[in-house]
This record gives structure tokens, sequence and C-alpha cells, in this order.
């Protein structure tokens, strides 16, 4: 599904979408803008880049992320929840991940972790391992699986 496709499915839905973007520093928010008449659609994206402002922004909790780190699916899930809290979203995904270059044995470059969260439903989270295809590509793989994640979602909204 087009990006364009995907905003008239939301429309027609009458749901509102955030997104809550780590490693991709806003690339989907900019996606789904980038179509004329999005605001009909686009609520808000948060750009969480740092621990704090996941926390500050979306709500994540220290203990989580000490627990598990910023790139995993727990983080993930706390992410897109407080997409959907702090707006007024029906629709949130998240993403976190390591696009490189580096990364560590424990959390290689490549590793994106995902939520997509629904007013109503239970978040669901992924990880995708892209492997190291170097930033930009990792960042676009990402970008473009969510845009995914959210037209796949808007099929379980009734």
């Amino acid at each position: 599904m087009t990006v364009a496709a995907l905003l008239d499915r939301a429309k027609a839905q009458g749901v509102m979408i955030a997104t809550a973007e780590s490693c991709t520093g806003g690339m989907v928010a900019a996606a789904l803008t980038d179509i004329p008449g999005s605001s009909a659609v686009v609520d808000r994206g948060f750009v969480t880049y740092t621990n704090a402002a996941k926390q500050q922004m979306l709500g994540v909790q220290a203990a989580t992320l000490d627990a598990h780190g910023a790139v995993s699916e727990q983080v993930a899930r706390e992410m897109a929840e407080g997409a959907l809290h702090h707006s007024n979203a029906q629709l949130a995904v998240s993403i976190t991940g390591i696009a490189g270059p580096g990364g560590s044995e424990f959390k290689p470059e490549g590793r994106v972790c995902f939520g997509i969260a629904a007013t109503g439903q239970l978040t669901q989270t992924q990880t995708i391992e892209f492997g190291a295809l170097g930033r930009g590509a990792v960042r676009l793989a990402a970008r473009n699986h969510a845009l995914n994640l959210l037209s796949d979602a808007l099929s379980n909204i009734a």
C-alpha cells in the first residue's frame, strides 16, 4: 500500500496516527506528512533519540530502560503506548534500533524494534534484524517497515 493509500484508509476509518521514533529521527512522520492532506490523519510525531527524551515525552520507565536497554521490544512497547497516551491518535507506531555504524555482540547493527499500539487493542512488538546494511539503508528499511505496520494495523481496526 502506498503512503497516500494508507492515509486515505486512515481518514476513511476516522483514525489519527502518531509516531514515536528514535533511530529513524522522524523519517516515518516525514513520509506521512509529505502527502498533501495528511493533517487530517497525522496527529503528531515524537522524535525521542535519547533515553531522557523517551522518558520525558513518552513516559518510558527508567526501570524498563535499565533492565532491557533502549533497543528492546519492551521499550518499543512503552514508546508506542506513550505516543497514544500523549496524543489524540488512535494508532501509533514506534521504532528504536541500532542504525549503525557499530553495535555490539548483544545488540548488532541493523537490529530495530517496533511497537504498534491501537486504542482498545493489545500492543504488538517485533524485532527485525536488517543486518549491517549501513546507516542510511537501515533507517530507510525501518521507515518502510513501520509504514507497513501502520497499514496492517488499519486492517485490524474496526
